[in-house]
């Protein structure tokens, strides 16, 4: 009967535990977590805060009790990992209840001890007002703080996922709250240009955005917290530590595994890490990027969960492989969604991928159906092939399933080509008969079958403005009245035949309209007319978004 030492629970601890019990009744399974729970919801915690959850009881996914009955596993919660001896096949551990210390052999090891939060060396971290957000610990003292004192403001120290949720959520609950973030945007996955549209919005939901901003000290007086930063000081009741996390590896590094370059534990494909004995799972696992093949620690709960059933499966003796991590992952901001799949167009550059994107501002469901606001999309593809690299996208009805039908699209290696051909549901209050899927596709062929050419809101400033070139606005005249890009000119795109006269016909034309629609219709108008055309991907609103 194999003995099978699991040490930390929630996502890929407890899914391996469960899938190692559903395989084998007859191991004997232990599962250590230092911590209360063995199996909440991550994902939860900043909803419980904001009172969007209210029963905290409800992001408990499964207790130590429920673990033991149904599974009939030794769950050992408050109980610490110290030590692991991979000669002996050995593990050293303390109860925290007992204060206690002994020694568990194992047959197979699984670490499943997930990600730590980043807390750089910044005076005054360590205040009592300045909390994390890992686990229900974490969770309890926030909510206990926020019970007792009820604070009026709060600073949020780093813009990604639990960043911007706990910001939402702080918002929601009554206060004042503001994001500080060294980089020059939110949502790192995401690129510059789609983030420029969730920097507006936030601000337009009434949260203070401190980019491109580091926090240097925190000072802590009577009246709360002084938030030292690049820019001035900002001044709040409490603050939440959200800059990342990092894989928790100490046990794994002393105990002499292999470690990669950003600190995950390195395994195979079989999640086995470089002792035969030992899988490793989760957040503090490098993996492989499914896009481009490279290593990655990508902290999310999917990956985590598959890696531990994946792993669970070659512990009994199923050969199963783990094909990478692609990154998809989705958040909500109040009403606004943002999702994105694959690789960003940072990562496409830093590795000299041969690739190009398009942009496209298309409504979530019929436009004629009520409540039909538009989303911004971009796609990332080869340029070669058409095939799909990576998605972002942006807005409000139907980005979760737009997103996740890119997300299969890139798992199963498709074309711009094979977009189009997707038949997806269509009926008017979801969708178009022409879903935004589709529409990707079809702009991507556009541009491989050289049907058009395109240049991006970052090229405008350096467009020819020297007369030997034609810049042409294909709005209509009200559009244009509200602004336009210095340069061009303004001929609608119903009066652009009459007109193409007024055109030098050996110029190259730069077009734009609105969204990249109606100029993609001009340019097909002006290049069966002999004229060298580029038309606006995303158009003005784009441009404008990101001036």
């Amino acid at each position: 009967m194999p003995k099978i030492l699991i040490i930390g629970g929630v996502a890929g601890g407890a899914s391996a535990a469960a899938r190692l019990r559903r395989l084998d009744e007859h191991a004997e399974i232990i599962l250590f977590e230092r911590g209360e729970h063995i199996s909440f919801a991550n994902c939860g915690l900043p909803y419980y805060i904001g009172s969007v959850i209210v029963d905290r009881d409800d992001l408990l996914v499964q207790t130590p009790q429920s673990f033991r009955s149904r599974f009939n596993i030794d769950v050992r919660v408050k109980t610490e990992a110290l030590a692991i001896n991979p000669e002996a096949k050995t593990v050293t551990v303390r109860d925290g209840t007992t204060n206690t210390t002994y020694t568990e052999p194992y047959d197979k090891l699984l670490l499943a001890p997930g990600a730590e939060p980043v807390r750089p060396p910044i005076p005054g971290a360590d205040f009592p007002r300045v909390f994390t957000l890992r686990n229900m610990a974490d969770t309890d003292r926030i909510k206990a703080y926020m019970q007792a004192h009820a604070p009026q403001s709060a600073v949020v120290i780093g813009g990604g996922y639990i960043g911007v949720e706990m910001a939402e959520n702080l918002k929601n609950a009554g206060l004042s709250v503001s994001i500080v973030e060294l980089a020059d945007q939110l949502i790192a996955p995401i690129d510059i240009d789609m983030a420029c549209d969730v920097h507006h919005y936030v601000r337009r939901c009434g949260i203070s955005l401190y980019l491109r901003n580091a926090v240097q000290s925190i000072a802590e007086d009577a009246n709360g917290l002084r938030v030292q930063i690049t820019d001035g000081e900002l001044h709040a009741d409490m603050a939440i530590m959200a800059i990342g996390v990092r894989p928790e590896n100490k046990l794994a590094k002393e105990a002499g595994l292999s470690i990669g370059p950003r600190g995950g534990i390195v395994t195979d494909a079989h999640m086995r890490s470089s002792d035969a004995h030992i899988y490793a799972v989760g957040d503090a696992v490098e993996t492989e990027d499914f896009v481009t093949g490279q290593k990655a620690v990508i902290p999310l709960a999917g990956p985590a969960n598959k890696q531990g059933r994946i792993a669970a499966d070659n512990i009994c003796g199923i050969p199963s492989a783990y094909s990478g991590t692609q990154g998809s992952a989705i958040l909500k901001i109040f009403d606004l969604t943002v999702a994105a799949t694959g690789v960003n167009e940072k990562t496409a550059r830093r590795l000299q991928l041969n690739y190009d994107k398009v942009f496209l501002w298309l409504p979530g469901h019929a436009g004629y159906y009520p409540g039909a606001n538009s989303n911004a999309l971009k796609v990332i593809f080869e340029k070669e092939s058409g095939r799909i690299l990576g998605a972002q996208m942006v807005g409000y009805y139907g980005v979760d399933k737009r997103c996740d039908v890119l997300a299969t699209a890139i798992r199963a290696g498709m074309s711009a080509r094979d977009l189009t051909q997707l038949e997806l549901c269509y009926a008017p209050p979801y969708s178009s008969a022409k879903d935004p899927v589709n529409m990707a596709g079809f702009v991507i062929e556009n541009l491989l079958t050289g049907k058009v050419k395109q240049i991006h809101w970052h090229d405008v400033a350096t467009l020819p403005r020297d007369g030997s070139a034609t810049l042409l606005d294909v709005r209509t005249k009200g559009e244009a009245a509200n602004g336009m890009i210095e340069g061009f000119t303004n001929i609608p795109l119903d009066e652009l035949r009459a007109r193409i006269g007024d055109l030098n016909p050996d110029n190259p034309v730069y077009l734009h309209c609105h969204s990249g629609t109606r100029s993609y219709i001009a340019a097909r108008i002006l290049s069966q007319h002999g004229f060298e055309t580029y038309n606006l991907s995303g158009g003005y609103r784009l441009y404008k978004s990101c001036s």
